[in-house]
């Protein structure tokens, strides 16, 4: 088995990997990723639409900056975010925007002069100033006040990632692609590195770093009809709940993405919608106005998503093999736009639908997209739990989303977060000192070893894999969608505790030898169902409705008891999560209120105390949400699980900002052990 040191160990190659691994290796420290695909194969690459950055350079954008960006971002959230966090980003955004033009990023460019766009499928016309010429311009996403998000074409992931490669290329950043993490190494304090697996050989390998980042992506795999790539599976986030310390944020919250392809699920781009598609029933008439007559199909993706599913469910829907579906109609556009600035788009229709969308209507579903959930981390980017370990992209739980993010938000998050993380990350490795046990390093291999030997041998039983992976897909697909309720997710917990069961007595068909899938997937099942369990369980806890979280027996928005984050942690042998609690956000520079869009009803958070005077808790605070043991049909029959108290604090001229402590507002709720 061989052996590898490092300073910082990257566990993901893509973009918020690689900016990371940049950081540290721009300052002199060593760096290595560690990857599934090869760099460039990242999920990172298939991010069509762009990035927001308030830059204000297209006249659509004139009057942008960090403030309209902050505050279309904590709206978008449904005030579930970290404001300090969402402060950091939009202040930062614009910086690495231009940063990533000077490493090669060839953003599409402000054209001066008339030109027409289009709007609810409504011709316009927009004049761009001659002093802007050739500055980064922008477009339109869903849940903005102004045109930001950065664009190359409709393959932003693409180019930005293959600019970013280069650029850790060209630092001596070396990729171990083709391997995959299975345990990280720790000593019940500290994190050491990680135990990887080659995708190649099935040997194993240690890797001993002083930090150890996972950068892993979303888990949206855990989903049957998902945008996400096969390699989303949650495998770094399974490898931080399987320590039993490091805490996961916000797991129910998933989004929905409204324009999936029926019926492969591939994406097409927000930026279709963006640059002024619309959405048509089984009718061909347009719809998404009835329901958000503002903002129409640029409303944020969470509302978008839901109204869709409800006109489904009028009858409106298009009726196929498949299942009921909608249209995205971009025809209007043109030839020359499609081809050129949605070319991605163009040729994802032709090649899986046999779809040509300058002539025809591409039929969409809202699918399974983004994790707002991940490893959560303070606003360094530090996991909550072992010293040593961060987190930054989609893996992490920052936290810039809350319970819904915005478009373009994800992937700036990536470099701009990734940006910031490794800073601090620098900072941490400076005053760094480790002693690597071998008693632990050894320990951790022996384990394994084991696993796989058990595995192998079907010591453990002779569950087949693949089944396990479906009754979890059947299971969450029904109780933790787009909408939910009590009854659903219960079912949805005792389903998946079942499976649970039954993942932890897989055996292999195969020898496991060699590059075997099965062996593979085996490895993680468990983890994997654990990742639904946090999701369906977390959801059936929050009793109310906020972002992408979608309660139908709990419609309001219920700022006055659920003002808070999810933590999720995995005690060893326990069946369900172990829930904890903390304040969404320290610091308020804006006060929840309504979001412009969406609608719902508010229940609202008492007003925060002046300055020096004691605040008081608001709703039951004390209370725990706690589940009967064996029996998480009982856990759901409470009513309200109560959460701890809410009340942050307004943001004070010259005041520190104090969000980000990894025990603050923790009251623990009970799952079965």
């Amino acid at each position: 088995m061989q052996t590898f040191h490092t300073d910082l160990l990257c566990v993901g190659a893509g973009l918020a990997g690689e900016r990371v691994a940049i950081a540290a290796a721009s300052a002199g420290f060593s760096a290595m990723c560690l990857s599934i695909v090869p760099a460039r194969r990242s999920h990172s690459a298939a991010a069509q639409g762009g990035m927001q950055a308030a830059l204000g350079n297209c006249a659509m954008g004139d009057g942008d900056d960090p403030d309209v960006h902050f505050a279309d971002t904590v709206k978008g959230s449904d005030w579930g975010c970290d404001q300090e966090v969402a402060r950091l980003f939009c202040d930062s955004a614009p910086i690495v925007m231009r940063e990533l033009a000077a490493w090669g990023v060839p953003w599409n460019r402000v054209v001066a002069g008339r030109s027409s766009y289009f709007k609810g499928g409504a011709q316009f016309e927009k004049i761009e100033k001659k002093e802007k010429e050739g500055l980064i311009t922008a477009r339109a996403f869903g849940g903005t006040a102004k045109w930001r998000t950065c664009y190359t074409s409709d393959g932003t992931g693409h180019t930005v990632l293959y600019a970013m490669d280069n650029k850790a290329a060209q630092l001596g950043v070396p990729v171990h692609d083709r391997t995959e993490v299975i345990a990280l190494i720790h000593d019940g304090e500290n994190c050491l590195g990680a135990i990887a697996r080659s995708l190649r050989n099935g040997e194993l390998s240690a890797y001993l770093a002083k930090a150890t980042l996972i950068a892993t992506g979303g888990f949206g795999r855990i989903y049957r009809e998902s945008t996400n790539a096969v390699i989303n599976d949650g495998g770094g986030l399974i490898s931080a709940l399987d320590t039993g310390l490091v805490r996961l944020g916000n797991m129910e919250a998933v989004q929905f993405h409204p324009t999936g392809i029926v019926p492969t699920d591939i994406l097409v781009t927000e930026g279709c919608r963006g640059d002024g598609g619309t959405l048509l029933d089984v009718n061909e008439e347009r719809f998404m106005p009835e329901y958000e007559p503002e903002k129409a199909e640029l409303a944020s993706r969470d509302v978008v998503s839901r109204r869709m599913t409800e006109h489904m469910r009028r009858g409106l829907g298009v009726k196929s093999p498949y299942g009921d579906h909608l249209w995205l109609d971009i025809r209007h556009l043109g030839e020359k736009h499609i081809r050129s600035k949605l070319r991605e788009v163009d040729e994802i229709c032709k090649y899986f639908l046999g779809v040509d969308p300058v002539r025809q209507l591409i039929p969409v579903r809202p699918t399974q997209h983004y994790s707002m959930g991940g490893v959560r981390t303070d606003a360094s980017g530090a996991a909550y739990g072992l010293a040593g370990l961060f987190s930054a992209g989609e893996a992490a739980c920052w936290d810039l989303h809350g319970f819904n993010r915005l478009g373009g938000n994800s992937l700036a998050e990536t470099v701009v977060a990734g940006m910031l993380v490794g800073q601090k990350t620098v900072e941490f490795l400076k005053g760094r000192q480790v002693n690597f046990s071998t008693a632990v390093i050894e320990d951790a291999v022996a384990r394994q070893k084991d696993r796989i030997g058990r595995l192998i041998a079907k010591t453990d039983g002779k569950e087949n894999v693949f089944s396990v992976k479906n009754r979890m897909h059947d299971a969450i697909m029904k109780g933790a969608g787009i909408f939910r309720n009590g009854t659903d997710l219960a079912a949805c917990v005792d389903e998946l505790q079942d499976t649970l069961d039954a993942a932890r007595k897989v055996g292999l068909s195969t020898n496991g030898r060699g590059a075997s899938p099965e062996l593979t997937l085996a490895l993680k099942i468990e983890g994997m169902v654990k990742l639904a369990l946090c999701v369906a369980f977390g959801a059936l806890k929050r009793t109310e409705s906020r972002g992408s979280h979608s309660r139908e027996d709990y419609p309001e928005r219920n700022d006055r008891d659920w003002l808070v984050r999810t933590l999720a942690s995995w005690p060893d042998g326990a069946d369900l999560p172990l829930l904890e609690y903390e304040s969404a956000t320290e610091v308020f520079e804006i006060l929840p209120g309504d979001r412009g869009y969406g609608g719902g009803a508010i229940i609202p958070m008492p007003p925060p105390a002046a300055p020096g005077e004691q605040g008081t808790p608001s709703g039951p605070a004390e209370q725990t949400a706690t589940a009967s043991t064996g029996s998480t049909g009982s856990a759901g029959s409470t009513g309200s699980a109560a959460a701890p108290p809410t009340q942050g604090r307004l943001a004070e001229t010259g005041s520190p900002n104090t969000a980000g402590s990894p025990h603050a507002g923790a009251d623990a709720a009970q799952g079965d052990k």
